[in-house]
């Protein structure tokens, strides 16, 4: 029997493909996985049929459909999807660049599923949840700490939600001040994440955009340029996805401010600054952590999520209610703020997403300031020496701040390897899933020529590194003396070539099996 070789990086994997039908798919008109008991007498005497008290305009004129299945095909069908999918706990996190995808401590997932938690419910009294509460709050005192803010917020269930949250404090704020017409101007960067634009788009804001300079910064002539009058606010990420942190970043705040616009910070690339710097001293209003990324909740494949959204003492009356206070002696749901005459309301319906605020308070807790900066210095080593290692290879480089080291990630370019041998980031991406791996390109549009962004974070070991980088060299490698094997990819994954001819046409998305059955039969 022939050794495998331990001393070469490049590991042998075939993920499991099963054949396997939409769970409708399987439905069988008849099967049950549970039979659900009939009421006693003793409950239908108390709540009658369950129905009656019901309104009419609230009954359904036919039983949802739902799938029928008995219980061991249920099973099977989760567990075969769950060998087709990859995350975390099977593959190397380091190509997910912008999204800090860091490892989630078991111990926080299982205090998350406590039935403390999860037999919770957002309409309870408040007496009956002082505990979750409490955390909420604490976690409320330590995002102030870590970010200079004086309130913050829980509610937006995610990133881009925060920055929905932070574009209509912007426009409370100035309707407050009888501004609101005249200030329809965000301005961002072009590296920025572009829910920094669409966010406010949306809201039916002008959005400017600043490209960088030669070095990468945000060109600072060109912003003095776009500020004016008609600024509503500053939205921007720094570092940007680039991984170039912006020194100046209080010059930018300080001239918005002379203009009267607010200034928002995208800390969605948080992770090297931890301990580092803050918003306040930066010069922000407002800003905005993804719990689920800085905070190591985790993302869960695009959820659960919280963006925490924090401001300063004068915009506190334009957060959405309720917030959590604390008397002395209870924790309570403070709707006060709600009469405001300028809050921007809910922005979800209850106060965010419980077991996600309990693991980031758990993490917190377990590092303590300390080790909140030491994640920082960590996700910064390992971030640059993958950056050194990378660019010591012929078809990598990346563009910008030369010589200089980056934040907490890098956005690479691989545009020699494309004119050297025809193959695409995208074809690199396919291939890296043939060994297992996530491989990020980048926002769209490409303003990096064959981009791929990656962003270890502070998880990995150096030999995990190593074992990343020596895989994109196999690949490299195979792209000048086989290239067909890259354009074919990937072989062993689950998915081969995904067709994407349909991705910009609505008339062809099918969200539900509701509107497939309804497409697909018209």
């Amino acid at each position: 029997m022939k050794r495998v070789n331990r001393n070469y990086k490049v590991r042998n994997f075939h993920q499991a493909k099963w054949d396997e039908p939409i769970i409708f798919e399987l439905s069988k008109r008849g099967e049950r996985g549970v039979l659900v008991p009939q009421a006693e007498d003793e409950i239908v005497d108390l709540v009658g049929d369950g129905v009656s008290k019901i309104p009419a305009s609230m009954v359904r004129k036919e039983a949802p459909k739902l799938p029928e299945i008995s219980q061991p095909r249920v099973l099977r069908h989760y567990m075969r999807l769950s060998q087709m999918t990859l995350g975390a706990d099977v593959n190397i996190e380091i190509g997910q660049g912008t999204c800090t995808v860091k490892y989630s401590p078991k111990v926080n997932e299982q205090l998350a599923r406590m039935p403390e938690m999860t037999e919770l419910h957002p309409l309870q009294h408040e007496s009956t949840v002082q505990g979750i509460l409490e955390i909420m709050y604490k976690t409320d005192l330590y995002m102030r700490e870590i970010s200079g803010m004086d309130r913050f917020t829980f509610q937006p269930s995610g990133g881009s939600q925060a920055i929905m949250t932070m574009a209509s404090v912007v426009r409370a704020y100035h309707k407050a001040n009888r501004e609101a017409d005249k200030r329809d101007e965000i301005i961002t960067t072009i590296y920025s994440h572009p829910s920094d634009a669409a966010a406010p788009a949306l809201m039916g804001y002008k959005i400017i955009y600043i490209h960088p300079d030669k070095d990468g910064y945000p060109d600072f002539e060109a912003f003095k340029a776009a500020v004016s009058e008609k600024t509503a606010a500053f939205i921007v990420a720094n570092p940007e996805d680039t991984g170039v942190y912006n020194k100046r970043i209080k010059e930018f705040t300080d001239l918005v401010h002379e203009k009267g616009g607010l200034c928002c910070y995208d800390q969605a690339n948080a992770n090297g600054l931890l301990g580092v710097t803050r918003a306040k001293e930066a010069g922000f209003d407002m800003c905005f952590f993804n719990l689920h990324k800085t905070f190591s909740t985790p993302h869960g494949c695009g959820g659960p999520a919280t963006g925490a959204m924090g401001v300063i003492k004068e915009l506190e009356k334009f957060l959405p209610a309720p917030l959590i206070d604390f008397d002395g002696e209870n924790y309570f749901l403070n709707y006060e703020i709600a009469n405001s005459p300028y809050a921007v309301g809910k922005v979800r319906l209850f106060n965010g997403v419980a077991p996600v605020v309990l693991k980031a308070y758990a993490w917190i807790m377990s590092l303590g300031a300390q080790g909140l900066y030491e994640v920082a210095k960590v996700a910064v080593l390992n971030n640059n020496y993958l950056f050194k290692k990378l660019m010591a290879i012929d078809c990598v480089d990346a563009p910008y701040t030369r010589g200089k080291q980056r934040v907490e990630q890098v956005r690479y370019t691989l545009e020699k390897l494309t004119k050297d041998t025809g193959i695409k980031t995208e074809d690199i991406q396919r291939r890296m899933m043939d060994f297992g791996m996530h491989y990020w390109t980048s926002h769209h549009p490409y303003y990096v020529p064959e981009p791929a962004t990656l962003e270890p974070t502070e998880t990995p070991s150096k030999e995990d590194i190593d074992e990343y980088i020596a895989t994109l060299e196999h690949i490299f490698k195979e792209a000048y003396e086989n290239p067909e094997i890259i354009k074919t990819a990937p072989h062993n994954s689950v998915c081969h070539r995904v067709d994407e001819s349909g991705m910009d046409d609505p008339k062809q998305w099918a969200i539900t099996w509701r509107s497939y059955l309804k497409k697909s039969t018209t």
